[in-house]
């Protein structure tokens, strides 16, 4: 990372700032803690480029498919203004606390979850907020949500590459990131954007996952590239990093999403990257 080594160029805008030795920074950091009496072994951010290309879905597969292996696992909604995991897991209920920390709501499969949805009044109530509100409110879900013998916390990053995810990047301790793409080369091309913020913020990229990847045809088992030939293998080739996972189009998905049951959705691709996050 660069240095800021002219102070008289600085706009003292600090949280939207990538400059990670500048000496204004040095002395109280953006690091925040999570509460006393939670317990997180390791995080990990399920991050994309832009939105609709499933990363919310990815985020709650690999939590269901962790929790399969034996893991307790958690999942942070970062996703303030377009909330989905409360209704992917089922969750109706709202989030409640004792005064001192908020509960997670707690799925079928023993998944600790907070998601946006579980503090407003109606689940089609939008969020209004400016950024630097949406940002405290991410940094609350982390410190003031009691978060108890978490062995992975999966955190549903925002789209993009603006303030609200350089907020994440600056204060949560993340172990690395997964980043999600589709086929298309428009997709790779603000992957790569991704990426590249990645590096600027020192945090890790663990690998590419790749949704919408194929469909197989229900009659001959032929894969079909319906959003063209994917160019997710040069994109890994470029930055050195592994293809965790490729992930086809399935109706089933879209079912169990719907249903709030996607802890009981198989989905055999998912597993190799499952199998990575275990080792890091």
């Amino acid at each position: 990372m660069s240095e800021n080594k002219n102070p008289e160029t600085c706009n003292k805008a600090c949280d939207s700032c990538s400059v990670e030795n500048c000496g204004a920074r040095k002395a109280g950091g953006f690091r925040i803690e999570p509460n006393s009496a939670s317990s997180i072994k390791k995080i990990i951010g399920v991050v994309s480029g832009k939105g609709g290309v499933g990363k919310s879905f990815v985020t709650s597969l690999l939590a269901a498919q962790l929790t399969r292996d034996g893991y307790k696992c958690a999942v942070l909604d970062g996703d303030i203004t377009g909330p989905s995991q409360a209704k992917a897991f089922g969750i109706t209920e709202k989030a409640c606390g004792n005064g001192e920390v908020l509960f997670p709501a707690v799925t079928k499969t023993g998944i600790s979850v907070i998601s946006t949805n579980m503090l407003l009044e109606r689940e089609d109530q939008p969020v209004i907020w400016r950024g630097p509100m949406v940002a405290n409110i991410l940094k609350q879900f982390y410190q003031e949500v009691l978060w108890e013998d978490i062995d992975y916390m999966l955190v549903d990053m925002p789209p993009g590459t603006s303030d609200v995810p350089l907020t994440l990047f600056q204060s949560i301790p993340l172990d690395g990131i997964v980043i999600v793409t589709s086929p298309q080369e428009l997709v790779s091309m603000v992957v790569e954007k991704a990426i590249n913020m990645a590096a600027m913020m020192n945090i890790k990229v663990l690998g590419l996952i790749e949704n919408m990847s194929y469909a197989v045809c229900p009659y001959c088992g032929e894969k079909l590239l319906v959003f063209g030939q994917s160019h997710i293998a040069a994109t890994a080739e470029k930055f050195d990093l592994p293809v965790l996972a490729r992930i086809p189009i399935d109706p089933a998905i879209a079912e169990h999403a719907d249903s709030g049951m996607i802890e009981d959705l198989i989905v055999k691709e998912i597993e190799p990257a499952a199998d990575f996050l275990k080792n890091i």
